[in-house]
């Protein structure tokens, strides 16, 4: 069979599909990606980027470019919006919230993907596709028919690459709708210190330049598909406060609900779903964008290293077994975030509970770290606790570590200098710092930046090289 033109086909360039075409660009394979829209949203919201997604973004030289463009704001407060203070001993170099115009995170992480070789097709959707044991053929909305080795379905919340792959998608449905926007205001910045409170979804809040972030509970449950409009906006205001505050000019305007749904599976043999595609969750806490992001990184580099034929045999399942937990762990966080978000005395006597539980730091900086992704620890096996954790960005020989992380290859950090690589010198770099700011003799980085062996035996070493990156080369 002819060789077909697309080793993989991701369907959506959000944040997750642009990521995961730039990780699988690193490593040569050829990308296509298909972007329902032919136009950029026009609307100007405003997402966070959390500690883990800045710490994945610096290894590949990407951080800076984002940094041009967003605002830095205290790690703190994320946690159902109970106010407190950054926690002592946030183990990052950038232990910040990143504030960015959505649209712009799109418009770099799509540029950074061509500039790596990526194609990207706008006004193309999916409309279906037919896997078989050599690849997939998929066909657009217009009846174009191409193939590929792998799709990937990038495509949201309410993916076409997943309905037509029959994954279930189970949950919870909707149950409250929250309306948010950014807008102008009619009455003076006096008169809004101290309105709304964030455990009933209500606030007004300065955004900057003379516009506010407003949010405030919406009637019912409507289509998400439809925006509100600024009519609904004033009934919902003078409804819960008495008064629309002469809300007017509005940037955009959209709802939230908080349907809360896992696909039952991340792959059936050559497609695959990530981000939003793969779950949903209300935003509280803001870690949507961000666990797709990682998704994308996770994945990029198994999938890459399955069509190079490099990949030991059980290397891409692991993305599922590694990524669907995680997403499990943000719905259940954002549960509980909701609960809190209730008026109902019970709710509210568990909010103040927590609120008081907070004060001490290492329950603060336990709920900190869990929405910012920082503490989390895949199962790798018996081992020290750093195993199977992300490496923070240490000082190493002539630099930082992550800057040796922008190809995407794994990275074995010698303190002994003894260790070596050699068969895998096409796929991992050997960085012999006897300096390296570790308490440990030696340690395996995957591309992803997680722990994945530590020791100084290098037969032990061997076999995880082996594990992560296949036989070594002749």
């Amino acid at each position: 069979m002819d060789t077909p033109p697309f080793d993989v086909v991701i369907a959506g360039c959000g944040p997750t599909g642009a990521v995961l075409a730039a990780e699988l660009r690193l490593h040569g394979v050829r990308v296509l990606v298909l972007e329902r829209d032919t136009e950029p949203a026009s609307f100007v919201r405003i997402v966070g980027l959390h500690m883990r997604s800045l710490e994945l973004l610096a290894m590949r030289g990407l951080l800076d470019r984002l940094l041009e463009h967003g605002r830095k704001r205290p790690a703190a407060g994320f946690f159902a919006g109970i106010p407190k203070p950054v926690p002592p001993g946030l183990d990052s170099a950038h232990a910040y919230l990143l504030g960015i115009p959505q649209p712009v995170v799109v418009r770099l992480l799509e540029e950074h993907a061509v500039r790596l070789g990526a194609q990207v097709r706008h006004g193309c959707a999916v409309a279906g596709f037919e896997p078989d044991a050599d690849g997939v053929t998929v066909e657009l909305a217009g009846g174009e028919r191409l193939r590929t080795r792998y799709l990937v379905g990038c495509d949201g919340a309410r993916s076409t690459v997943r309905k037509l792959l029959g994954v279930g998608f189970p949950g919870e449905p909707s149950r409250t709708e929250t309306l948010m926007g950014e807008m102008e205001v009619g009455v003076p910045p006096s008169e809004l210190a101290g309105v709304g409170a964030p455990h009933r979804r209500f606030w007004i809040r300065p955004f900057g330049e003379g516009v506010y972030s407003v949010v405030v509970p919406a009637e019912g449950v409507a289509d998400r598909a439809t925006p509100p409009t600024l009519d609904e906006f004033k009934q919902q205001l003078r409804a819960i406060a008495g008064t629309d505050f002469g809300v007017h000019s509005p940037r955009w305007l959209s709802r939230f609900g908080d349907a809360t749904r896992l696909a039952e599976r991340y792959r059936a043999g050559r497609v695959l779903l990530a981000g939003d595609a793969a779950h949903i969750h209300p935003p509280t806490g803001g870690q949507g964008l961000n666990l797709g992001v990682q998704d994308a990184f996770n994945l990029g580099w198994k999938l890459a290293a399955q069509i190079r034929g490099r990949a030991p045999e059980t290397l891409l399942d692991t993305y599922e077994t590694e990524r669907r937990p995680v997403a499990a762990d943000v719905l259940d966080n954002t549960r509980a975030q909701m609960a809190l978000s209730s008026a109902e005395p019970g709710a509210q006597a568990v909010r103040r509970l927590l609120t008081e539980l907070m004060d001490i730091d290492d329950v603060n900086r336990h709920l900190t770290e869990k929405i910012a992704a920082t503490a989390l620890r895949y199962d790798f096996g018996e081992g020290p606790d750093l195993l199977g954790r992300r490496l923070p960005d240490i000082d190493v020989r002539d630099g930082r570590l992550y800057d040796r992380l922008r190809r995407g290859r794994g990275l074995l950090l010698d303190r002994t200098g003894l260790l070596t690589a050699a068969g895998w010198a096409d796929r991992v770099d050997h960085l012999a710092d006897p300096t390296a700011a570790l308490d440990v003799p030696g340690l395996l980085l995957r591309p992803d930046g997680y722990v994945a062996w530590i020791g100084d035996d290098q037969a032990d070493l061997a076999g995880h090289l082996a594990r992560w990156f296949g036989t070594p080369s002749a």
